[in-house]
């Protein structure tokens, strides 16, 4: 059975560029790892949304795996905010 992730975060302004950065080398890795179906990100006038399809819960867990490996910088910090309340905006697709 497909398993998929959806990840919305929300960089602030000063650090958006290098966050789109970061979301590229982690879908990077994703895109390498076996199972793998696509690793796609899309982005909105606030947020970057990255979208993640595997074919099994096993290469789901097998790539996470990898990225962890991979020492891409993953962590949650000052760098990004928290959701704002009106999640009603349209996001594009930005190849990597």
């Amino acid at each position: 059975m497909k398993v998929g992730m959806i990840a919305s975060h929300y960089p602030h302004a000063s650090h958006r560029e290098e966050f789109i950065a970061r979301v590229h080398q982690v879908a990077e890795v994703f895109r390498g790892a076996p199972g793998c179906l696509s690793a796609e990100c899309w982005l909105s006038d606030d947020a970057v949304i990255s979208l993640v399809q595997w074919e099994s819960e096993e290469a789901c867990a097998a790539s996470l795996v990898a990225v962890q490996a991979a020492e891409v910088d993953l962590a949650y910090d000052e760098r990004e905010a928290r959701a704002p309340r009106d999640r009603s905006r349209r996001g594009r697709l930005i190849s990597g």
